[in-house]
């Protein structure tokens, strides 16, 4: 859909704005975490301020990309980006736990919708061909946002208090929604006739009963099975109400087709093979590498830096040559690679050669991680982009929290077993290390060092899969102009 110069550019700052908003509500609360807990009471229940987030923002990605192919993208987002608007405000003035919890899930949900509707409105504003540099721009502000998120968390939390942690998206979403109402295109429904309710209701249960099975893993076993238990359940019954749905919220025969099946498949492994260890790498170089907290932040730090420049380096040369196989394929060559050498690297050397590697993993992953939700848009019949945008973004998510909670569930273990006898793992903090003689040191570094090089190296087998997934992604180019997306059981994207 042709905008003019001026409106596309206000567009392009619009959805910028708000993906960047969505992205640091998230790293600027983990910051603030023990002191809006702390001042509600509520330390004990503190992990359900991300979780209660994180959860909403997950299973509601389905719905609301049906929503969008329904009623259009822009009706979503503008609903999106003014409830957001009013639940971070909800936050702020929280007085009691259970307030601040529902206020978070509210925010969760729209932030879904933020995230979802911007790719969504970026496909339908865009051809294929410059899809790739957009996509790429909107999603440079997930890694910027992991970079300034916590400082910035910090400094709103000592000079002004918790909740303009959250106020302070009031200001700048209103500005964003102002630009948004004149910038984004009325784009007429596309999908007509009765909303699968079977199918969100199903799958929403089995989803919330998947996050919370995987967190409570370790924590409280029979919990975790029972909800194990019931997202079986509840997946099982998503699949027959799809296969019966007349406009199913999920269409399965998409996956048919090889670049749409293929390209979901690489996706996942962004969540799978990148953001679910990103959690436990400071912790490993404090203990490991015996470093500090402000140090260990280092290596995460130049991997978000990596994949930074691999997102709007790739975004730019695709949307340039129209080429994009090669990008998944380098990229997972390049994160195969790097989580290869930190499988095997040996405990002691200087930070700059881990934080090397995971830079060249960073590089690697943005190389596809925007691109690769481009090529699956434009394999797409443009009626369905909402729900198969969902669908990709859904996969990663679900990836990274059940990827997440495996690795915690494996560090956990490993390290309680090997400890010596007389050390509590629950007890065993950082400094209390650093605090150790250096023969307890040594050996807790060599403990840690055995339990995370399996990890990796298991991670480095997960980006290997991808580069058998690149290989089997079809070659094509990204077409130069808006043209009829191909039939669903092609194998050529465009």
């Amino acid at each position: 859909m042709p905008l003019s110069p001026l409106r596309f550019r206000l567009l392009v700052v619009s959805l910028l704005t708000v993906s960047f908003l969505g992205a640091l509500d998230n790293t600027v609360v983990t910051t603030a975490l023990a002191t809006v807990a702390g001042q509600l009471g509520a330390l004990e229940h503190m992990s359900w301020i991300v979780v209660g987030y994180t959860l909403a923002s997950t299973v509601l990605l389905p719905v609301l990309g049906t929503l969008g192919d329904r009623v259009g993208p822009r009706a979503v987002f503008l609903a999106s980006l003014t409830t957001f608007i009013l639940s971070s405000v909800a936050c702020g003035f929280a007085h009691d736990f259970a307030w601040l919890i529902a206020a978070r899930v509210v925010q969760g949900m729209s932030s879904a919708g933020l995230q979802l509707m911007s790719q969504t409105i970026i496909a339908v504003a865009t051809t294929p061909r410059q899809r790739p540099k957009y996509l790429a721009i909107i999603g440079a502000a997930f890694p910027v946002a992991i970079l300034i998120g916590p400082v910035l968390g910090g400094l709103i939390t000592d000079y002004w208090g918790w909740p303009w942690v959250f106020w302070v998206n009031a200001p700048v979403g209103i500005l964003a929604l102002a630009l948004a109402v004149f910038a984004i295109p009325h784009v007429a429904r596309t999908v007509r006739g009765r909303f699968d309710t079977a199918g969100a209701v199903t799958l929403t249960i089995g989803l919330v009963a998947l996050v919370l099975a995987v967190t409570w893993i370790g924590a409280d076993g029979p919990a975790s099975v029972s909800a194990f238990a019931i997202a079986a359940i509840g997946l099982a019954g998503f699949l027959l109400a799809e296969m019966r749905a007349a406009e199913p919220i999920v269409h399965l025969r998409l996956f048919t087709n090889r670049t749409m099946a293929v390209g979901t498949a690489i996706s996942a492994i962004v969540g799978v093979g990148l953001f679910s260890i990103t959690a436990y790498l400071p912790t490993y170089f404090q203990m490991a590498y015996r470093t500090s907290a402000t140090i260990s932040g280092l290596v995460p730090i130049a991997t978000v830096f990596g994949m930074l420049v691999g997102n709007l380096t790739s975004g730019w040369l695709a949307s340039r040559t129209g080429h994009y196989r090669v990008f998944a394929l380098v990229g997972t060559t390049l994160g195969a690679a790097g989580l290869g050498v930190m499988a095997v690297l040996p405990v002691g050397l200087a930070l700059w050669v881990p934080m090397a590697a995971m830079a060249v993993v960073g590089v690697g992953t943005g190389a596809f991680m925007s691109l690769i939700v481009a090529v699956v848009q434009s394999a797409a019949p443009a009626a369905e982009t909402g729900s198969v945008t969902a669908t990709v973004n859904l996969v990663r998510q679900v990836g990274s929290t059940v990827a997440t909670a495996v690795i915690g569930g494996v560090v956990g273990v490993g390290v309680a077993v090997a400890l010596p006898h007389g050390m509590d793992a629950a007890a065993l903090t950082p400094s209390l290390v650093h605090a150790a003689a250096p023969a307890v040191q040594a050996q807790i570094a060599t403990i840690y060092s055995d339990v995370l090089a399996p990890i990796f190296g298991v991670l480095a087998v997960v980006y290997v899969a991808g580069i058998v997934a690149s290989v089997l992604l079809p070659a094509g180019r990204l077409a130069d102009a808006h043209e009829p997306s191909p039939a669903p059981t092609e194998s050529i994207a465009v």
